[in-house]
């Protein structure tokens, strides 16, 4: 019955409803000090979702700031949550967000962008100066990573899964996305021949991205002979090289070669006007002739005998180098032939020493890699053919990768242990360590 005309009604007050909740984070306060916190989420604000994470990888980066509470000249300045590559399930929708629903599983695009700068409209919005990407130093305060239950994310950052997907396959379209704009900014022509140096995660998907666009043969390298067998047994490359691990030692010693004989090749000898050369420089040319001689036996063990008998030719079309380690550039640069590309894929010392006449005089080019952009639609769509029956290079699986598996953000500090080592107490390959909800 409606209430009649003469009725006055008082105003109700109803108390505010806090739209906030607890939940559990993983947060790092300074080298290896992980602890489990709680902290409050807020319900998603406008273009929003609400996920909760289901499966986080951990990469190198994050097993760096576990180590250092730094990645390269990257420090982090207050708690960090580490964690970029995910995947979960969206549980709450924020205002004016069209294409979801609750229940949605999705891969999570980590980094968000201005989306209005030049450099953003060029379409190259990984190279925003106002980025912010989760589980980075860069931005403050720091944009928290994704070990925690929930997080509130930009819905046009979260990626819709079909059902066969896996969660952990799904938080690998993170590294995937590396190789593919690795491999983009290459643009190896049909035919191609390629060296990856580092077997790591990355390394093996720009490896197959390689693969993908039409390099006929991908040599990859690493000091870990069962990084090397995984990939040629997995088909992520179709040669394979141990790296010397005598070579590895004395290659990323901070004096680079201590032993190292002053008489060598290298013409370290005290030249005719008497003034001796610094120990310094007897260093650098012990390692530019270490990588030369590195270069030259990744090469003649995987050179064809048909096509490669051009003295003045040899080398491979493009070299990505997955390390980030100045004696592996130096490899990169002498190992690529005349005209070729080396794509700057690792990030590790931030400050080297190359010898850029190899580069120049040759006319190699090299490339800067930078994270990536707008490559998680293609990798979906790549997951999506991984079980069809079409010709041609198919991706290996990448639930394969993870070899390593942790329950609850509380076992994170054991996860990053592990994922700092290449085996693990049994003697097994450790590979991709992820931490599953």
């Amino acid at each position: 019955m409606a209430p009649s005309a003469g009725c006055e009604h008082t105003p109700m007050h109803l108390p505010a409803l806090s739209t906030a909740s607890s939940i559990n984070a993983s947060v790092l306060h300074g080298p290896r000090d992980l602890r489990l916190e709680r902290r409050t989420i807020e319900e998603p604000e406008l273009g929003e979702l609400q996920v909760a994470v289901k499966t986080t990888g951990i990469c190198g980066s994050d097993v760096s700031y576990y180590k250092k509470f730094a990645n390269g000249d990257l420090c982090a300045c207050m708690p960090l949550s580490l964690g970029h590559e995910s995947s979960g399930v969206v549980v709450a929708i924020g205002p004016q967000v069209s294409g979801f629903s609750l229940g949605d599983r999705v891969a999570l695009e980590v980094g968000v962008a201005c989306g209005q700068c030049t450099i953003c409209r060029k379409g190259r919005y990984n190279l925003c100066k106002k980025m912010r990407f989760r589980s980075s130093a860069k931005s403050v305060p720091h944009y928290q990573g994704t070990l925690q239950e929930r997080i509130n994310h930009p819905a046009i950052w979260c990626h819709i899964l079909p059902d066969h997907i896996s969660f952990d396959a799904a938080a690998l379209l993170e590294p995937l996305s590396v190789g593919i704009h690795a491999v983009n900014r290459a643009s190896p022509a049909p035919g191609s021949t390629a060296l990856v140096l580092g077997a790591g995660t990355v390394g093996l998907l720009t490896a197959a991205m390689a693969r993908q666009a039409g390099c006929t043969q991908v040599t990859i390298t690493d000091v870990d002979q069962g990084r090397v067998d995984h990939a040629i047994f997995k088909g992520f490359a179709t040669h394979g090289y141990l790296v010397p691990r005598s070579h590895h030692i004395s290659s990323s010693s901070s004096s680079m070669f201590p032993n190292s004989n002053s008489n060598s090749s290298s013409g370290s000898s005290t030249p005719s006007d008497g003034i001796a050369t610094p120990p310094s420089t007897l260093s650098f040319r012990s390692s530019l002739d270490s990588a030369k001689a590195l270069a030259a036996d990744v090469l003649t063990q995987t050179q064809n005998p048909v096509l490669d008998r051009d003295d003045e030719d040899i080398g491979v079309d493009v070299t990505f180098e997955c390390t980030g380690k100045e004696v592996c550039m130096h490899t990169a640069l002498y190992a690529t032939r005349p005209g070729g590309k080396v794509i700057m894929v690792g990030m590790g010392t931030p400050i080297q020493t190359l010898p850029l006449s190899v580069a120049h005089l040759r006319e190699i080019d090299i490339l800067g890699v930078f994270r990536y952009a707008n490559t998680y639609a293609t990798g979906i769509r790549m997951l999506c053919n991984q079980k069809g029956s079409g010709a041609g290079f198919t991706l290996p699986s990448l639930d394969d990768m993870v070899t390593h598996r942790f329950k609850g953000l509380e076992n994170a500090k054991g996860a990053f242990e592990l994922a700092s080592r290449t085996m693990d107490n049994e003697g097994n390959l450790v590979l991709k360590v992820v931490i599953e909800a």
